[in-house]
C-alpha cells in the first residue's frame, strides 16, 4: 500500500503540479461549512503545528501528522510529498492539495481542515460528531502520528459551553433494601451530603415528596448525580427519628492522596498512604500527615493506580522518604539527559512497603525504582505497566492544550525502565493462600528466600517475568492481599529487615 502511495503521489504531483490555488481554501462569505467554523478550527490546527515545531518529533516531519489523519477511516489513504497533500477513498482520489512551503503554518491548517471537511462528506460518524468530539478525534490523530500516546484535551469551559453540561453528585452512595427504601452506605466527604449530616445506615424515604418505593433505580441515579446542578428535598430515617435535607448536587474535587492511621497495630502505629495522582497537592497531603505521625512505626505507600507526570512533584514525594538522592531521570534525546533530586532532607525513616501493580506508571515508576534502588522500602505486588513517560503539556490559545508524552524515564541510577517496568521483590500473586503466605514469611524468617531479583537481571524479557507475577483480576482480593502482607512485612522487624536486605 505505501508503494502504491508513492507512485500515486508522483503521478498527481506531475499531472497537477501547475494547478494555482488562491492563499486561502475557503471564501470568506462561508466562514461555516457543513457546521464546522472552517477558519477557526484552522487557526488552531495551525497553532497546533507551529507549537509542535517546538517539540523534539523523535525525526518525524509534518507530513507524518498530516497522513496519519487516514487512522479516522480504513477506506482513506493520506500521501503528503514534497509538493502535493492528496487524499485518496478507496480507489478514487477526492482532494489534492499543493502543499505549502516550511513552517507556512496557517496554509497547513487549511489543508488539514479541508481533509477532514473530504472525509466527513464521507464519514457519516465524522460529519455526526460534534465540534468538542471532533477535535478530539482529528486532533488525536494527528498528535498519534507523532507520538502513540499523543491527545488533545478540549477546553473544559468550552466543552461546558457547547454542550452545557458537567457530572455532579450530591455525594452519597445508597443501596435499596428489603422495603424499597434506599440505605445510605457510603458518604463523600466534604460533599453536599456530608454538610446535610446524611451518614452511612441512614434511610432515604422520600425525595421531592414521592416515596422511594415508586422510584426507579434509574430515577434514584438521576436525582442523587447528573449534568448540572439541580435541587432535591429528601426525607431521611435516621436512629434519632425523620430528619428533613435539602441536596444540591456540586462538582466534587477529589483528593490526589488518602491517608489512614492504624493505630491497632504494633510499633507506633501505622500509616497507609494511597496515593491518586502525583502532585503538589498530594505532596502537601503526605507531608502534613507525617508531621502529625512523627512516631509511626510504619507506612504503606500504594502506588498501584498512581498516575501523574509531574517529575518535580514526584521528587518532592519521594524526597519525604528518602531526602536528596537521585529519584528519577528526564530523557528528552539520546543525549539530553537531566537528573531530578529533591531539594530537601527526609522527614521520616520509618520503615516503608510500596505497593504496585499493572497501574502504577508514568512518574510513579520512577518513585518505585527509588525506593528500591536507595534500599528504602520493600516492593510488594505485581510488575508496573513500563509507561514509563512524561508529557509536554502545550497550552492553546482555544483553552485547550496538547499533551504529546514525549519524554522517557530512567531511574535516579540510570536503568532504563520505559517499556520494561519495574518488579516486585514480593509478588502477591504467587501468595494468594493462607498456606503460601505463612510457607513464605516461614522462609524469610529462615533466611531461605532467594527470589530472583529481575530489577538487576536486565537479560530476562519482561512478558516472561510477568508471566511469572501476574495480574491479580479481582481488586476486592487485590486490596485483601496487598494490606494483609504489607502489614504482616511492617509487624516483624526481622523479615522487614530481611526483604530490605534482599535487594542490596
Amino acid at each position: 500500500m505505501r508503494l502504491l502511495k508513492l507512485v500515486l503521489n508522483i503521478f498527481v504531483a506531475v499531472v497537477l503540479a501547475g494547478g494555482a490555488y488562491a492563499e486561502d481554501l475557503f471564501f470568506e462569505d462561508e466562514p461555516v461549512q457543513d457546521g464546522v467554523k472552517v477558519f477557526e478550527v484552522s487557526d488552531t490546527f495551525a497553532e497546533i503545528y507551529e507549537k509542535l515545531d517546538g517539540i523534539k518529533w523523535a525525526g518525524k516531519n509534518i507530513n507524518v501528522a498530516i497522513e496519519s489523519l487516514e487512522t479516522l477511516n480504513p477506506s482513506a489513504h493520506i500521501a503528503v510529498t514534497d509538493e502535493r497533500a492528496v487524499l485518496v477513498w478507496d480507489d478514487s482520489i477526492i482532494a489534492n492539495y499543493p502543499r505549502p512551503k516550511a513552517q507556512d503554518w496557517h496554509g497547513f491548517g487549511q489543508i488539514t481542515t479541508a481533509l477532514m471537511m473530504k472525509m466527513r462528506e464521507k464519514d457519516p460518524q465524522l460529519r455526526n460528531l460534534t465540534e468538542s468530539a471532533l477535535y478530539q478525534e482529528v486532533v488525536g490523530a494527528l498528535l498519534r502520528g507523532v507520538d502513540e500516546y499523543g491527545r488533545y484535551i478540549f477546553s473544559q469551559e468550552a466543552e461546558i459551553a457547547e454542550d452545557g453540561r458537567i457530572l455532579t453528585s450530591v455525594g452519597l452512595e445508597a443501596v435499596r433494601d428489603e422495603r424499597g427504601n434506599f440505605r445510605v452506605v457510603g458518604i463523600y466527604k466534604g460533599a453536599p451530603a456530608d454538610i446535610a449530616g446524611i451518614r452511612a445506615g441512614d434511610i432515604i424515604a422520600e425525595i421531592n415528596g414521592q416515596p422511594v418505593q415508586d422510584l426507579s433505580d434509574s430515577d434514584f441515579s438521576a436525582v442523587v448525580s447528573g449534568f448540572n446542578s439541580g435541587t432535591s428535598k429528601v426525607k431521611l430515617l435516621t436512629p434519632v427519628g425523620e430528619k428533613d435535607v435539602v441536596l444540591r448536587r456540586a462538582t466534587i474535587l477529589l483528593a490526589d492522596a488518602d491517608v489512614v492511621y492504624r493505630k491497632d497495630v504494633k510499633n507506633g502505629g501505622l500509616l497507609e498512604i494511597v496515593v491518586h495522582k502525583v502532585s503538589d497537592n498530594a505532596v502537601s497531603i503526605i507531608n502534613e500527615a507525617l508531621a502529625r505521625y512523627p512516631d509511626v512505626g510504619g507506612i504503606i505507600l500504594d502506588l498501584r493506580s498512581t498516575t501523574g507526570d509531574d517529575e518535580r512533584a514526584g521528587a518532592k514525594l519521594g524526597g519525604l522518604f528518602m531526602g536528596q538522592v537521585p529519584i528519577m531521570r528526564i530523557v528528552e534525546t539520546a543525549k539530553d539527559e537531566v537528573e531530578v533530586v529533591p531539594g530537601g532532607d527526609a522527614v521520616t525513616d520509618a520503615p516503608m512497603v510500596v505497593l504496585m501493580s499493572n497501574m502504577t506508571r508514568g512518574t510513579a515508576e520512577a518513585l518505585v525504582s527509588a525506593f528500591y534502588e536507595n534500599n528504602r522500602g520493600v516492593l510488594v505486588g505485581t510488575p508496573t505497566a513500563g509507561h514509563a513517560r512524561i508529557a509536554s503539556h502545550i497550552d492553546l490559545s482555544n483553552g485547550g492544550a496538547l499533551e504529546l508524552l514525549n519524554k522517557s524515564i530512567k531511574t535516579g541510577q540510570g536503568r532504563v525502565i520505559d517499556e520494561r517496568g519495574v518488579f516486585p521483590i514480593v509478588c502477591l500473586s504467587n501468595i494468594r493462600t493462607g498456606v503460601q503466605q505463612h510457607a513464605f514469611f516461614i522462609n524469610v524468617i529462615n533466611n531461605d528466600f532467594r527470589a530472583q531479583d529481575f530489577n538487576k537481571d536486565a537479560s530476562v524479557e519482561p512478558e516472561k517475568i510477568r508471566k511469572g507475577c501476574p495480574v491479580i483480576t479481582s481488586g476486592e482480593d487485590e486490596d485483601l492481599l496487598s494490606t494483609a502482607v504489607a502489614i504482616q512485612i511492617l509487624s516483624d522487624k526481622k523479615v522487614y529487615h530481611r526483604l530490605v536486605a534482599d535487594t542490596e
